[in-house]
């Protein structure tokens, strides 16, 4: 009998020690993980579609950091977004923000272009450059419209 006991509690044992190493690798990946300390930036977008708290911020197409939080300004209507950046990655003066998208059907995040500038964004500076995220109806429709413009100017006998 005492071996079986001792068989339960070594199984019992292993299974928690991969329970608890699954939730550490899981917290890592999240970004929970106490890796060194960070400093935030912000940034005003007309229009934030696609993006929230917890969206990825990316350099060079490296997750770098995340959104911490994201308001309406009541006096410009702009998306003011907050962002948070690990303390070792210095972003230039003359950086952009924009909302990009991982492609038709993926996600969106928000992407540091740097600059040139010899100067560096404080801690709890602005981005003044930004890009909003765009709207692919918007696109098409654009699309569309354009090429209905173009076919209906060729095919007209009257027009040159």
């Amino acid at each position: 009998m005492t071996t079986r006991n001792t068989t339960e509690v070594v199984v019992g044992g292993a299974v928690l020690a991969a329970a608890v190493a699954f939730v550490l690798y899981a917290g890592q990946i999240a970004g929970l993980g106490g890796s060194g300390g960070s400093y935030t930036l912000h940034g005003s977008f007309r229009t934030a579609d696609g993006i929230g708290v917890g969206t990825d911020v990316r350099l060079a197409g490296v997750k770098i950091g995340t959104v911490t939080s994201l308001s309406l300004n009541p006096q410009t209507f702009f998306a003011d977004a907050t962002i948070s950046v690990p303390e070792g990655i210095e972003v230039p003066l003359d950086s952009s923000l924009l909302i990009s998208s991982e492609g038709l059907l993926g996600g969106n995040f928000v992407e540091i272009q740097p600059g040139g500038a010899l100067e560096n964004v404080e801690p709890g500076g602005e981005i003044e450059d930004t890009q909003g995220s765009v709207s692919l109806i918007s696109l098409l429709m654009a699309f569309v419209g354009g090429r209905e413009s173009d076919s209906g100017s060729t095919s007209d006998p009257a027009m040159p």
